[in-house]
Protein backbone atom coordinates (compact mmCIF):
# COMPACT_ATOMS: atom_id res chain seq x y z
CA UNK A 1 0.00 0.00 0.00
CA UNK A 2 1.25 3.75 -1.11
CA UNK A 3 0.09 6.20 1.23
CA UNK A 4 0.29 9.84 -0.69
CA UNK A 5 -0.93 12.76 1.24
CA UNK A 6 -3.11 14.99 -1.13
CA UNK A 7 -3.26 18.97 -0.20
CA UNK A 8 -5.81 21.05 -2.11
CA UNK A 9 -4.89 23.89 -2.60
CA UNK A 10 -6.16 25.46 -5.51
CA UNK A 11 -8.91 27.53 -4.90
CA UNK A 12 -9.12 31.19 -5.47
CA UNK A 13 -10.53 32.57 -1.41
CA UNK A 14 -13.01 34.38 -2.63
CA UNK A 15 -14.15 34.33 0.76
CA UNK A 16 -10.57 35.85 2.20
CA UNK A 17 -11.08 38.49 -0.12
CA UNK A 18 -9.27 41.43 -0.55
CA UNK A 19 -6.12 39.54 1.26
CA UNK A 20 -5.96 36.59 -1.55
CA UNK A 21 -5.57 39.57 -4.02
CA UNK A 22 -2.39 39.39 -3.21
CA UNK A 23 -1.87 35.74 -1.74
CA UNK A 24 -2.98 32.25 -2.27
CA UNK A 25 -4.96 31.68 0.96
CA UNK A 26 -3.14 28.80 1.77
CA UNK A 27 0.34 30.96 2.26
CA UNK A 28 -1.86 33.80 4.76
CA UNK A 29 0.68 33.52 7.60
CA UNK A 30 -0.47 32.17 10.91
CA UNK A 31 0.61 31.89 14.71
CA UNK A 32 3.00 33.60 16.59
CA UNK A 33 5.96 33.13 13.85
CA UNK A 34 3.43 33.88 11.32
CA UNK A 35 4.42 30.66 9.62
CA UNK A 36 1.97 30.39 6.30
CA UNK A 37 -1.01 27.70 6.97
CA UNK A 38 0.40 25.43 4.60
CA UNK A 39 3.69 24.86 6.41
CA UNK A 40 1.28 23.87 9.60
CA UNK A 41 -0.29 21.36 6.72
CA UNK A 42 2.98 20.07 5.13
CA UNK A 43 4.77 19.68 8.62
CA UNK A 44 1.55 17.45 10.10
CA UNK A 45 2.11 15.08 7.05
CA UNK A 46 6.01 14.54 7.65
CA UNK A 47 5.28 14.26 11.55
CA UNK A 48 3.02 11.32 10.76
CA UNK A 49 6.00 10.23 8.16
CA UNK A 50 3.62 10.43 5.40
CA UNK A 51 6.09 11.48 3.09
CA UNK A 52 4.86 11.69 -0.63
CA UNK A 53 2.88 14.84 -0.58
CA UNK A 54 0.65 15.69 -4.21
CA UNK A 55 -0.48 19.13 -4.05
CA UNK A 56 -3.23 20.04 -6.00
CA UNK A 57 -2.74 23.71 -7.18
CA UNK A 58 -4.13 26.42 -9.52
CA UNK A 59 -4.44 30.05 -8.21
CA UNK A 60 -0.88 32.09 -7.88
CA UNK A 61 0.55 28.41 -6.94
CA UNK A 62 3.96 30.15 -7.73
CA UNK A 63 3.88 31.45 -4.16
CA UNK A 64 3.41 27.70 -2.90
CA UNK A 65 6.54 26.25 -5.39
CA UNK A 66 8.60 29.20 -4.68
CA UNK A 67 8.26 28.51 -0.94
CA UNK A 68 8.54 25.28 -0.66
CA UNK A 69 9.93 23.97 -3.65
CA UNK A 70 10.22 20.05 -3.69
CA UNK A 71 9.77 19.29 0.18
CA UNK A 72 13.59 18.89 0.77
CA UNK A 73 13.92 22.02 3.97
CA UNK A 74 10.56 20.01 5.42
CA UNK A 75 11.52 16.04 4.82
CA UNK A 76 9.21 15.40 2.25
CA UNK A 77 8.52 14.90 -1.51
CA UNK A 78 6.52 17.59 -3.09
CA UNK A 79 4.39 17.26 -6.67
CA UNK A 80 2.62 20.07 -7.67
CA UNK A 81 -0.25 19.34 -10.11
CA UNK A 82 -1.79 22.52 -11.78
CA UNK A 83 -5.75 22.33 -12.04
CA UNK A 84 -7.40 22.11 -15.34
CA UNK A 85 -9.28 25.77 -15.35
CA UNK A 86 -12.37 24.22 -18.16
CA UNK A 87 -13.53 21.64 -14.83
CA UNK A 88 -14.49 23.21 -11.13
CA UNK A 89 -14.62 21.37 -8.23
CA UNK A 90 -12.52 19.54 -5.54
CA UNK A 91 -13.33 16.21 -7.26
CA UNK A 92 -12.35 17.38 -10.34
CA UNK A 93 -9.05 18.36 -9.42
CA UNK A 94 -8.38 14.60 -8.08
CA UNK A 95 -9.13 13.48 -10.99
CA UNK A 96 -7.05 16.13 -13.00
CA UNK A 97 -4.51 14.44 -10.74
CA UNK A 98 -5.03 11.21 -11.61
CA UNK A 99 -4.99 11.48 -15.16
CA UNK A 100 -1.59 12.78 -15.15
CA UNK A 101 -0.29 10.02 -13.00
CA UNK A 102 0.33 11.59 -9.72
CA UNK A 103 -2.40 9.31 -7.85
CA UNK A 104 -3.26 5.99 -8.65
CA UNK A 105 -5.80 3.60 -8.19
CA UNK A 106 -3.20 1.25 -5.33
CA UNK A 107 -2.74 4.62 -3.36
CA UNK A 108 -4.62 5.23 -0.17
CA UNK A 109 -4.82 8.76 0.16
CA UNK A 110 -4.69 11.14 2.61
CA UNK A 111 -7.02 14.35 1.63
CA UNK A 112 -6.46 17.43 3.49
CA UNK A 113 -8.10 20.28 2.59
CA UNK A 114 -5.69 23.38 2.21
CA UNK A 115 -7.62 26.28 5.01
CA UNK A 116 -7.78 23.70 7.58
CA UNK A 117 -5.22 23.41 10.65
CA UNK A 118 -5.48 20.38 12.87
CA UNK A 119 -3.15 18.41 15.04
CA UNK A 120 -5.42 15.31 14.40
CA UNK A 121 -3.35 12.33 14.72
CA UNK A 122 -2.89 11.02 10.54
CA UNK A 123 -1.88 7.84 11.39
CA UNK A 124 -4.39 6.82 13.68
CA UNK A 125 -6.57 7.76 11.19
CA UNK A 126 -4.97 5.71 8.28
CA UNK A 127 -5.21 2.60 10.79
CA UNK A 128 -8.95 2.97 11.86
CA UNK A 129 -9.63 3.11 7.74
CA UNK A 130 -7.89 0.11 7.21
CA UNK A 131 -9.30 -1.71 10.34
CA UNK A 132 -12.78 -0.79 8.76
CA UNK A 133 -12.20 -1.83 5.51
CA UNK A 134 -14.22 1.42 4.55
CA UNK A 135 -13.35 2.86 0.99
CA UNK A 136 -13.93 5.95 2.76
CA UNK A 137 -13.19 7.75 5.89
CA UNK A 138 -13.85 10.97 7.35
CA UNK A 139 -12.44 12.89 10.12
CA UNK A 140 -15.30 14.00 12.14
CA UNK A 141 -15.65 16.16 15.27
CA UNK A 142 -18.31 15.87 17.75
CA UNK A 143 -19.71 18.87 17.88
CA UNK A 144 -20.05 22.43 15.90
CA UNK A 145 -20.57 26.09 17.22
CA UNK A 146 -22.79 27.55 15.35
CA UNK A 147 -22.40 31.43 14.42
CA UNK A 148 -25.74 32.82 14.47
CA UNK A 149 -28.59 32.91 17.46
CA UNK A 150 -30.81 29.56 16.80
CA UNK A 151 -34.62 29.61 17.78
CA UNK A 152 -37.08 26.96 18.12
CA UNK A 153 -40.34 28.28 17.20
CA UNK A 154 -43.68 27.66 18.00
CA UNK A 155 -46.21 29.43 15.47
CA UNK A 156 -44.86 32.83 14.70
CA UNK A 157 -43.42 33.05 18.44
CA UNK A 158 -39.78 32.38 19.63
CA UNK A 159 -40.49 29.88 22.80
CA UNK A 160 -36.36 28.96 23.12
CA UNK A 161 -33.38 30.97 21.54
CA UNK A 162 -29.68 30.49 22.32
CA UNK A 163 -27.02 33.00 20.77
CA UNK A 164 -24.43 30.63 18.81
CA UNK A 165 -25.09 27.58 20.26
CA UNK A 166 -22.65 24.18 20.23
CA UNK A 167 -24.75 21.58 17.91
CA UNK A 168 -24.17 18.07 19.12
CA UNK A 169 -23.35 16.89 15.68
CA UNK A 170 -20.86 15.17 14.16
CA UNK A 171 -19.26 17.67 11.53
CA UNK A 172 -16.61 17.26 8.80
CA UNK A 173 -13.38 19.09 9.64
CA UNK A 174 -12.20 18.76 5.66
CA UNK A 175 -9.82 15.70 6.04
CA UNK A 176 -10.72 11.94 4.26
CA UNK A 177 -9.08 9.04 3.72
CA UNK A 178 -9.52 7.70 0.36
CA UNK A 179 -8.73 4.49 -1.36
CA UNK A 180 -7.60 4.67 -4.84
CA UNK A 181 -10.02 1.75 -5.84
CA UNK A 182 -12.41 5.00 -5.89
CA UNK A 183 -10.60 7.16 -8.67
CA UNK A 184 -12.07 5.10 -11.43
CA UNK A 185 -15.56 5.32 -9.99
CA UNK A 186 -14.94 8.77 -9.86
CA UNK A 187 -14.23 8.61 -13.71
CA UNK A 188 -17.72 7.12 -14.43
CA UNK A 189 -19.63 8.96 -12.16
CA UNK A 190 -18.06 12.32 -14.26
CA UNK A 191 -18.85 10.54 -17.08
CA UNK A 192 -22.52 10.93 -16.01
CA UNK A 193 -22.50 14.57 -16.21
CA UNK A 194 -25.14 17.09 -15.08
CA UNK A 195 -22.05 18.71 -12.10
CA UNK A 196 -21.28 22.37 -13.07
CA UNK A 197 -19.07 21.54 -9.93
CA UNK A 198 -17.86 18.19 -8.93
CA UNK A 199 -17.19 17.84 -5.45
CA UNK A 200 -15.20 15.28 -3.39
CA UNK A 201 -17.54 15.89 -0.12
CA UNK A 202 -20.94 16.75 -1.64
CA UNK A 203 -20.95 14.61 -4.59
CA UNK A 204 -18.47 11.44 -4.55
CA UNK A 205 -18.67 10.64 -0.86
CA UNK A 206 -22.36 11.36 -0.93
CA UNK A 207 -22.38 8.93 -4.17
CA UNK A 208 -20.43 6.41 -2.15
CA UNK A 209 -22.64 6.27 0.90
CA UNK A 210 -26.02 6.41 -1.01
CA UNK A 211 -25.18 3.26 -2.63
CA UNK A 212 -24.39 1.67 0.17
CA UNK A 213 -20.17 1.53 0.22
CA UNK A 214 -18.28 1.20 3.47
CA UNK A 215 -17.79 4.85 4.15
CA UNK A 216 -16.99 5.36 7.57
CA UNK A 217 -16.28 8.08 10.55
CA UNK A 218 -13.31 8.82 12.15
CA UNK A 219 -14.66 10.29 15.66
CA UNK A 220 -11.48 12.67 16.96
CA UNK A 221 -11.29 15.67 19.88
CA UNK A 222 -8.65 16.86 18.15
CA UNK A 223 -7.43 20.47 17.67
CA UNK A 224 -9.20 21.94 14.56
CA UNK A 225 -9.63 25.35 12.68
CA UNK A 226 -11.41 26.31 9.70
CA UNK A 227 -9.54 29.57 8.28
CA UNK A 228 -11.45 29.98 5.33
CA UNK A 229 -12.62 33.59 5.51
CA UNK A 230 -11.30 36.93 6.69
CA UNK A 231 -13.88 37.01 9.62
CA UNK A 232 -12.22 33.46 10.60
CA UNK A 233 -8.45 34.62 10.33
CA UNK A 234 -9.27 37.14 12.31
CA UNK A 235 -10.72 35.34 15.12
CA UNK A 236 -7.58 32.77 15.02
CA UNK A 237 -6.02 33.03 17.82
CA UNK A 238 -2.17 33.11 17.83
CA UNK A 239 -1.66 31.55 21.24
CA UNK A 240 -4.10 28.60 20.17
CA UNK A 241 -1.80 27.97 17.15
CA UNK A 242 1.30 27.77 19.29
CA UNK A 243 -0.24 25.87 22.31
CA UNK A 244 -1.89 23.22 19.76
CA UNK A 245 0.40 23.36 17.19
CA UNK A 246 3.69 24.35 18.06
CA UNK A 247 5.18 20.97 18.19
CA UNK A 248 5.32 20.94 14.42
CA UNK A 249 8.07 23.31 14.05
Amino acid sequence: MSVKGVIMAGGLGTRFRPLTEYFQKCMIPIGEQQKPIMEYIVRLFGHHKVDDLVLLVGYKHQQIENYFNHGQRFSVSMRYVLDDPNFKGSANALLNAYRQGAVGKGDTLIIYYGDIVSNIDLRGMLRFHSEQGAVATIALAPSFVVNVGVAEMEGPLIRRFKEKPTLPSAVSIGILVLDGSVLEEMETLHGQGGFESFDIMGDVVQYLVERGDKVAGYRTDCFWYDVGSIERYEKLSNDRISEELGFLL
